[in-house]
């Protein structure tokens, strides 16, 4: 029963590191190698407040505790 409860705090430890906020410039750069890993030349990433967001299909990826947001958009050429 030790074993079990020491498990279920260790999981339960182990998720809210997990959870923690990233920063902005953190996640960006994560969102951004995945972006050229798919070949895409011509974008932009930009990190806006909730309140400049107008459309949230250009939403990628939430940091800052969620009061921030990266919104993608394609370039055309």
């Amino acid at each position: 029963m030790k074993r079990f409860a020491l498990a279920v705090i260790g999981c339960a430890l182990a998720s809210s590191a997990l959870a923690a906020p990233k920063p902005c410039e953190e996640l960006k750069a994560e969102i951004e190698a995945k972006i050229q890993a798919q070949g895409v030349t011509s974008y932009t990433l930009e990190i806006v407040t909730n309140d400049e967001v107008h459309d949230q299909n250009m939403v990628v990826g939430t940091c800052e505790n969620g009061t921030k947001k990266i919104i993608y958009q394609k370039n055309d050429r």
